[in-house]
């Protein structure tokens, strides 16, 4: 049994969203064995709205210089091709693509599947088992966004998957973020 905390990092972070400066701290959760009281797991995670991101070389050296055990890339689209986010063979070959961009090995085909009873929630969501963990998206086709995860136990750059995701589906807008895996 543990017992969890969120408390805020020391870290404090200054940087500009939309020509605003901003100051905030890192929220982080702390848990720690109810029998020991020592901690046992830390939560990393970086994103436009938690705080800076580290440039593919520096994310990939901590990952491995941590040996953390997964490396976690959310990527937000929005204004995207309306067309490619509502054909399920784009979104079939996208899985592919993407597994090869980021050199990870496939494990079966994609699965990729339209539902939603309500426009908000209503498109296509694709899942691509991966021999490290999977990639998965969902497809929101009332409003043109998208929202990609890619997990993996294997490194791979978060920042050139997430221009590439933006890329590939003509997306004007896009927001990443990136946890490190572990426990």
């Amino acid at each position: 049994m543990s017992l969890c905390r969120q408390q805020e990092s020391p870290l404090v972070c200054c940087g500009t969203r939309g020509g605003i400066g901003l100051k905030y701290t890192m929220p982080i959760f702390i848990c720690r064995s109810q029998k020991s009281r020592k901690e046992v797991f830390q939560m990393y995670s970086m994103g436009p709205k938690s705080g800076p991101l580290l440039s593919d070389e520096e994310a990939i050296e901590k990952y491995n210089k941590e040996k953390q055990w997964g490396l976690l890339c959310s990527i937000d689209l929005g204004e995207c091709d309306h067309e490619k986010i509502s054909s399920k063979e784009y979104i079939t070959q996208f899985a592919i693509d993407l597994a090869k961009e980021i050199d990870m090995k496939r494990y079966g085909e994609p699965y990729v599947v339209f539902f939603g009873d309500e426009p908000k929630v209503q498109g296509y969501s694709m899942v691509q088992l991966i021999e490290t963990s999977c990639l998965s998206g969902h497809f929101a086709e009332d409003t043109d966004r998208a929202f990609i995860d890619v997990f993996s136990c294997k490194e791979f750059p978060p920042k050139k998957t997430a221009e590439y995701v933006q890329k590939y589906f003509g997306a004007k807008k896009m927001e990443y973020s990136v946890s490190f895996r572990n426990i």
